[in-house]
Protein backbone atom coordinates (compact mmCIF):
# COMPACT_ATOMS: atom_id res chain seq x y z
CA UNK A 1 0.00 0.00 0.00
CA UNK A 2 0.90 3.68 -0.14
CA UNK A 3 0.59 6.11 2.75
CA UNK A 4 0.10 9.50 1.11
CA UNK A 5 0.83 12.33 3.55
CA UNK A 6 -0.96 15.48 2.43
CA UNK A 7 -1.11 18.94 3.93
CA UNK A 8 -0.26 22.56 3.34
CA UNK A 9 3.21 23.55 2.25
CA UNK A 10 5.07 23.84 5.53
CA UNK A 11 2.89 21.38 7.46
CA UNK A 12 5.80 19.05 8.18
CA UNK A 13 5.06 16.29 5.67
CA UNK A 14 8.68 15.46 4.79
CA UNK A 15 9.88 15.25 8.38
CA UNK A 16 6.89 13.16 9.34
CA UNK A 17 7.47 10.83 6.39
CA UNK A 18 11.11 10.24 7.37
CA UNK A 19 10.06 9.34 10.91
CA UNK A 20 7.18 7.20 9.65
CA UNK A 21 9.48 4.92 7.68
CA UNK A 22 10.96 3.81 11.00
CA UNK A 23 7.54 3.09 12.50
CA UNK A 24 5.79 1.11 9.75
CA UNK A 25 7.48 -2.22 8.99
CA UNK A 26 8.86 -2.79 5.47
CA UNK A 27 8.30 0.81 4.40
CA UNK A 28 10.21 2.95 1.90
CA UNK A 29 10.18 6.71 1.33
CA UNK A 30 9.29 8.08 -2.11
CA UNK A 31 9.26 11.85 -2.43
CA UNK A 32 7.65 13.09 -5.71
CA UNK A 33 9.70 16.28 -5.30
CA UNK A 34 12.54 14.23 -6.79
CA UNK A 35 10.44 13.59 -9.88
CA UNK A 36 9.75 17.30 -10.19
CA UNK A 37 13.45 18.09 -9.84
CA UNK A 38 14.27 15.61 -12.60
CA UNK A 39 11.74 17.25 -14.92
CA UNK A 40 13.43 20.61 -14.40
CA UNK A 41 16.54 19.05 -15.92
CA UNK A 42 14.77 17.05 -18.62
CA UNK A 43 12.16 19.40 -20.06
CA UNK A 44 12.91 22.35 -22.33
CA UNK A 45 12.92 25.70 -20.55
CA UNK A 46 10.07 26.99 -22.71
CA UNK A 47 7.82 24.10 -21.58
CA UNK A 48 8.63 24.70 -17.92
CA UNK A 49 7.87 28.39 -18.38
CA UNK A 50 4.29 27.52 -19.38
CA UNK A 51 3.37 26.41 -15.84
CA UNK A 52 3.74 27.88 -12.36
CA UNK A 53 3.92 24.48 -10.66
CA UNK A 54 5.30 21.22 -12.02
CA UNK A 55 2.14 19.50 -10.73
CA UNK A 56 0.40 21.17 -13.67
CA UNK A 57 2.55 19.14 -16.06
CA UNK A 58 0.71 15.96 -17.17
CA UNK A 59 4.08 14.21 -17.42
CA UNK A 60 4.71 14.81 -13.69
CA UNK A 61 1.42 13.21 -12.70
CA UNK A 62 2.06 10.22 -14.99
CA UNK A 63 5.60 9.79 -13.71
CA UNK A 64 4.49 9.94 -10.08
CA UNK A 65 2.12 7.04 -10.72
CA UNK A 66 4.63 5.07 -12.79
CA UNK A 67 7.51 5.66 -10.37
CA UNK A 68 5.45 4.81 -7.30
CA UNK A 69 4.12 1.64 -8.94
CA UNK A 70 7.58 0.57 -10.14
CA UNK A 71 9.17 1.27 -6.75
CA UNK A 72 6.37 -0.60 -5.00
CA UNK A 73 6.89 -3.59 -7.29
CA UNK A 74 10.65 -3.47 -6.68
CA UNK A 75 10.73 -3.22 -2.88
CA UNK A 76 7.22 -4.30 -1.84
CA UNK A 77 5.80 -3.38 1.53
CA UNK A 78 4.63 0.19 2.11
CA UNK A 79 5.57 3.39 0.28
CA UNK A 80 5.42 6.58 2.30
CA UNK A 81 4.74 9.55 0.00
CA UNK A 82 4.83 13.12 1.36
CA UNK A 83 3.22 15.42 -1.21
CA UNK A 84 0.78 18.30 -1.16
CA UNK A 85 -2.22 17.70 -3.43
CA UNK A 86 -4.77 20.52 -3.37
CA UNK A 87 -6.47 20.04 -6.74
CA UNK A 88 -9.04 17.29 -6.66
CA UNK A 89 -8.61 16.41 -10.32
CA UNK A 90 -4.90 15.74 -9.71
CA UNK A 91 -5.75 13.55 -6.73
CA UNK A 92 -8.23 11.67 -8.94
CA UNK A 93 -5.68 11.14 -11.68
CA UNK A 94 -2.87 9.97 -9.40
CA UNK A 95 -4.88 7.89 -6.95
CA UNK A 96 -6.94 6.45 -9.82
CA UNK A 97 -3.76 5.44 -11.64
CA UNK A 98 -2.46 3.72 -8.51
CA UNK A 99 -5.80 2.00 -7.94
CA UNK A 100 -5.67 0.70 -11.53
CA UNK A 101 -2.43 -1.00 -10.55
CA UNK A 102 -4.16 -2.53 -7.53
CA UNK A 103 -2.25 -0.39 -5.03
CA UNK A 104 -4.26 0.83 -2.03
CA UNK A 105 -3.71 4.42 -0.94
CA UNK A 106 -4.15 5.52 2.67
CA UNK A 107 -4.65 9.28 2.49
CA UNK A 108 -3.60 11.23 5.61
CA UNK A 109 -3.89 14.99 6.09
CA UNK A 110 -1.61 16.85 8.52
CA UNK A 111 -3.69 19.81 9.71
CA UNK A 112 -2.25 22.16 12.32
CA UNK A 113 -4.21 25.27 13.25
CA UNK A 114 -3.53 28.05 10.75
CA UNK A 115 -1.86 30.38 13.24
CA UNK A 116 0.56 27.60 14.16
CA UNK A 117 1.06 26.70 10.51
CA UNK A 118 1.88 30.31 9.64
CA UNK A 119 4.34 30.46 12.51
CA UNK A 120 6.06 27.29 11.26
CA UNK A 121 6.24 28.69 7.75
CA UNK A 122 7.78 31.93 9.02
CA UNK A 123 10.47 29.90 10.78
CA UNK A 124 11.51 27.90 7.70
CA UNK A 125 15.14 28.28 6.65
CA UNK A 126 16.14 25.46 4.34
CA UNK A 127 18.78 26.82 1.98
CA UNK A 128 20.95 29.10 4.10
CA UNK A 129 20.27 31.79 1.49
CA UNK A 130 18.03 34.58 2.85
CA UNK A 131 16.53 35.35 -0.56
CA UNK A 132 15.83 31.70 -1.38
CA UNK A 133 14.34 31.06 2.05
CA UNK A 134 12.16 34.16 1.77
CA UNK A 135 10.90 32.94 -1.60
CA UNK A 136 9.95 29.56 -0.11
CA UNK A 137 8.07 31.27 2.71
CA UNK A 138 6.17 33.45 0.24
CA UNK A 139 5.29 30.35 -1.79
CA UNK A 140 3.93 28.57 1.30
CA UNK A 141 1.84 31.57 2.42
CA UNK A 142 0.46 32.08 -1.09
CA UNK A 143 -0.91 28.53 -1.13
CA UNK A 144 -2.80 28.78 2.15
CA UNK A 145 -6.06 30.05 0.55
CA UNK A 146 -6.34 27.08 -1.88
CA UNK A 147 -5.40 24.79 1.01
CA UNK A 148 -8.24 26.17 3.14
CA UNK A 149 -10.66 25.78 0.23
CA UNK A 150 -9.59 22.18 -0.37
CA UNK A 151 -9.89 21.26 3.32
CA UNK A 152 -13.37 22.79 3.49
CA UNK A 153 -14.36 20.79 0.42
CA UNK A 154 -13.02 17.55 -1.00
CA UNK A 155 -9.78 17.16 0.99
CA UNK A 156 -11.36 17.26 4.43
CA UNK A 157 -13.83 14.59 3.38
CA UNK A 158 -11.31 12.40 1.56
CA UNK A 159 -8.37 12.12 3.96
CA UNK A 160 -7.95 10.93 7.54
CA UNK A 161 -7.07 14.14 9.38
CA UNK A 162 -4.42 14.39 12.09
CA UNK A 163 -4.40 17.66 14.07
CA UNK A 164 -0.70 18.35 14.56
CA UNK A 165 -1.07 21.69 16.33
CA UNK A 166 0.38 20.40 19.60
CA UNK A 167 2.47 17.52 18.22
CA UNK A 168 6.17 17.22 17.54
CA UNK A 169 7.32 15.59 14.32
CA UNK A 170 7.90 12.30 16.15
CA UNK A 171 4.48 12.46 17.78
CA UNK A 172 2.87 13.23 14.43
CA UNK A 173 4.56 10.24 12.82
CA UNK A 174 3.38 8.03 15.70
CA UNK A 175 -0.21 9.30 15.27
CA UNK A 176 -0.08 8.59 11.51
CA UNK A 177 1.39 5.12 12.06
CA UNK A 178 -1.30 4.30 14.63
CA UNK A 179 -4.03 5.49 12.21
CA UNK A 180 -2.65 3.41 9.34
CA UNK A 181 -1.87 0.24 11.29
CA UNK A 182 -5.07 0.52 13.33
CA UNK A 183 -7.30 0.91 10.27
CA UNK A 184 -8.47 4.46 11.00
CA UNK A 185 -6.82 5.60 7.77
CA UNK A 186 -8.74 3.25 5.51
CA UNK A 187 -7.96 2.53 1.84
CA UNK A 188 -9.05 5.44 -0.32
CA UNK A 189 -12.43 4.72 -1.89
CA UNK A 190 -11.64 4.99 -5.56
CA UNK A 191 -12.63 2.60 -8.33
CA UNK A 192 -9.97 0.21 -9.60
CA UNK A 193 -10.16 0.48 -13.38
CA UNK A 194 -7.52 -1.73 -15.00
CA UNK A 195 -5.37 0.16 -17.46
CA UNK A 196 -5.83 -1.01 -21.07
CA UNK A 197 -3.08 -2.90 -22.82
CA UNK A 198 -4.44 -2.29 -26.31
CA UNK A 199 -7.08 -0.24 -28.13
CA UNK A 200 -10.46 -0.30 -26.41
CA UNK A 201 -14.11 -0.07 -27.43
CA UNK A 202 -16.20 2.16 -25.16
CA UNK A 203 -19.91 2.97 -25.16
CA UNK A 204 -21.39 6.17 -23.72
CA UNK A 205 -25.09 7.00 -23.34
CA UNK A 206 -26.67 10.45 -23.54
CA UNK A 207 -29.70 10.78 -21.26
CA UNK A 208 -31.90 13.88 -21.58
CA UNK A 209 -34.30 15.74 -19.29
CA UNK A 210 -37.47 17.59 -20.29
CA UNK A 211 -35.40 20.71 -21.12
CA UNK A 212 -33.19 18.75 -23.55
CA UNK A 213 -30.23 19.00 -21.21
CA UNK A 214 -28.12 15.86 -20.99
CA UNK A 215 -26.59 14.03 -18.08
CA UNK A 216 -22.89 14.15 -17.22
CA UNK A 217 -21.15 12.36 -14.36
CA UNK A 218 -17.99 13.27 -12.45
CA UNK A 219 -15.70 10.21 -11.99
CA UNK A 220 -13.53 9.96 -8.88
CA UNK A 221 -10.76 8.11 -10.70
CA UNK A 222 -9.88 10.49 -13.54
CA UNK A 223 -10.03 14.22 -14.28
CA UNK A 224 -12.91 15.77 -16.17
CA UNK A 225 -16.60 14.98 -16.46
CA UNK A 226 -17.84 12.13 -18.60
CA UNK A 227 -20.92 10.58 -20.19
CA UNK A 228 -22.45 7.60 -18.39
CA UNK A 229 -20.90 4.50 -19.92
CA UNK A 230 -17.67 2.59 -20.07
CA UNK A 231 -15.54 -0.04 -21.76
CA UNK A 232 -17.32 -2.78 -23.69
CA UNK A 233 -16.39 -6.19 -22.31
CA UNK A 234 -15.24 -9.07 -24.51
CA UNK A 235 -18.16 -10.59 -26.40
CA UNK A 236 -20.59 -7.88 -25.24
CA UNK A 237 -22.82 -5.93 -27.67
CA UNK A 238 -21.85 -2.22 -27.42
CA UNK A 239 -25.39 -0.91 -26.87
CA UNK A 240 -25.95 -3.48 -24.13
CA UNK A 241 -22.65 -2.45 -22.58
CA UNK A 242 -23.90 1.12 -22.42
CA UNK A 243 -27.11 -0.07 -20.75
CA UNK A 244 -25.11 -2.11 -18.24
CA UNK A 245 -22.86 0.80 -17.39
CA UNK A 246 -25.83 3.15 -16.89
CA UNK A 247 -27.36 0.66 -14.47
CA UNK A 248 -24.08 0.18 -12.60
CA UNK A 249 -23.15 3.85 -12.47
CA UNK A 250 -26.41 5.63 -11.71
CA UNK A 251 -28.80 2.83 -10.81
CA UNK A 252 -31.09 3.28 -13.82
CA UNK A 253 -32.37 0.37 -15.90
CA UNK A 254 -33.12 1.53 -19.46
CA UNK A 255 -36.32 0.13 -20.94
CA UNK A 256 -35.08 0.02 -24.55
CA UNK A 257 -31.82 -0.48 -26.39
CA UNK A 258 -30.43 3.02 -27.08
CA UNK A 259 -30.00 4.30 -30.64
CA UNK A 260 -26.48 4.83 -32.00
CA UNK A 261 -25.56 8.47 -32.65
CA UNK A 262 -21.92 8.30 -33.66
CA UNK A 263 -18.75 6.26 -33.88
CA UNK A 264 -15.52 8.13 -33.15
CA UNK A 265 -12.01 6.79 -33.61
CA UNK A 266 -9.79 8.15 -30.83
CA UNK A 267 -6.13 8.28 -31.77
CA UNK A 268 -3.62 6.77 -29.36
CA UNK A 269 -1.91 9.35 -27.16
CA UNK A 270 0.63 7.64 -24.90
CA UNK A 271 0.14 6.36 -22.32
CA UNK A 272 -3.40 5.86 -23.74
CA UNK A 273 -4.07 3.37 -26.53
CA UNK A 274 -7.14 5.03 -28.05
CA UNK A 275 -9.76 3.01 -29.90
CA UNK A 276 -13.42 3.31 -30.90
CA UNK A 277 -15.83 5.45 -28.89
CA UNK A 278 -19.58 5.06 -29.43
CA UNK A 279 -22.28 7.42 -28.21
CA UNK A 280 -25.91 6.31 -27.94
CA UNK A 281 -29.17 8.20 -27.43
CA UNK A 282 -30.71 6.87 -24.23
CA UNK A 283 -33.81 9.02 -24.62
CA UNK A 284 -35.60 11.37 -22.28
CA UNK A 285 -35.81 10.57 -18.58
CA UNK A 286 -39.10 11.04 -16.81
CA UNK A 287 -39.11 12.96 -13.52
CA UNK A 288 -39.54 9.71 -11.58
CA UNK A 289 -36.40 8.33 -13.25
CA UNK A 290 -34.36 11.39 -12.35
CA UNK A 291 -35.45 10.98 -8.73
CA UNK A 292 -34.09 7.42 -8.77
CA UNK A 293 -30.56 8.32 -9.85
CA UNK A 294 -27.96 6.94 -7.46
CA UNK A 295 -24.18 7.22 -7.40
CA UNK A 296 -21.62 4.62 -6.30
CA UNK A 297 -19.35 6.66 -4.02
CA UNK A 298 -16.16 4.86 -5.04
CA UNK A 299 -16.68 5.57 -8.75
CA UNK A 300 -18.72 8.75 -9.27
CA UNK A 301 -18.72 11.92 -7.24
CA UNK A 302 -21.63 13.81 -8.77
CA UNK A 303 -24.06 14.09 -11.66
CA UNK A 304 -25.82 17.00 -13.30
CA UNK A 305 -27.89 17.89 -16.35
CA UNK A 306 -26.17 20.51 -18.51
CA UNK A 307 -26.56 22.40 -21.75
CA UNK A 308 -24.12 22.15 -24.64
CA UNK A 309 -22.60 25.48 -23.63
CA UNK A 310 -22.17 24.40 -19.99
CA UNK A 311 -20.54 21.15 -21.09
CA UNK A 312 -17.71 23.11 -22.71
CA UNK A 313 -16.41 23.97 -19.24
CA UNK A 314 -16.74 20.42 -17.91
CA UNK A 315 -15.65 18.04 -20.65
CA UNK A 316 -12.11 17.61 -21.95
CA UNK A 317 -11.86 18.93 -25.54
CA UNK A 318 -11.86 15.51 -27.20
CA UNK A 319 -15.09 14.51 -25.42
CA UNK A 320 -16.69 17.89 -26.02
CA UNK A 321 -16.11 17.60 -29.78
CA UNK A 322 -17.65 14.15 -29.67
CA UNK A 323 -20.65 15.53 -27.79
CA UNK A 324 -21.25 18.36 -30.26
CA UNK A 325 -21.42 15.97 -33.19
CA UNK A 326 -23.59 13.51 -31.25
CA UNK A 327 -26.12 16.28 -30.63
CA UNK A 328 -26.07 17.23 -34.32
CA UNK A 329 -26.64 13.56 -35.25
CA UNK A 330 -29.59 13.44 -32.84
CA UNK A 331 -31.10 16.58 -34.37
CA UNK A 332 -30.75 15.15 -37.91
CA UNK A 333 -31.85 11.63 -37.04
CA UNK A 334 -28.67 10.17 -38.48
CA UNK A 335 -25.47 8.36 -37.44
CA UNK A 336 -22.07 10.03 -37.89
CA UNK A 337 -18.66 8.47 -38.43
CA UNK A 338 -15.81 10.47 -36.86
CA UNK A 339 -12.06 10.19 -36.86
CA UNK A 340 -10.46 12.00 -33.90
CA UNK A 341 -13.59 14.13 -33.49
CA UNK A 342 -13.96 15.06 -37.18
CA UNK A 343 -16.79 13.64 -39.36
CA UNK A 344 -15.63 11.63 -42.37
CA UNK A 345 -17.42 9.88 -45.21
Amino acid sequence: MIVWINGAFGAGKSGTARELVGLIPHSTLYDPEATGAALRRLLPAERLAEVDDYQDLPIWRRLVVDTAAALHAEVGGVLVVPMTLLRQEYRDEIFGGLAARRIDVRHVLLAPEETILRSRIDGRAEFGDPDADAGVRRWCHAHLPPYREAVAGWLGADAHTVDTSALTVSETAKAVADAVLGGLAAPCGIVQTPEPTRETLAAGVLLFDDQDRFLLVDPTYKPGWEFPGGVVESGEPPARAGMREVAEEIGLELDAVPRLLLVDWERPQPPGFGGLRLLFDGGRLAARDRDRLRLPGAELRAWRFVTEEEAADLLPPVRYDRLRWALRARERGTVLNLEAGVPVG
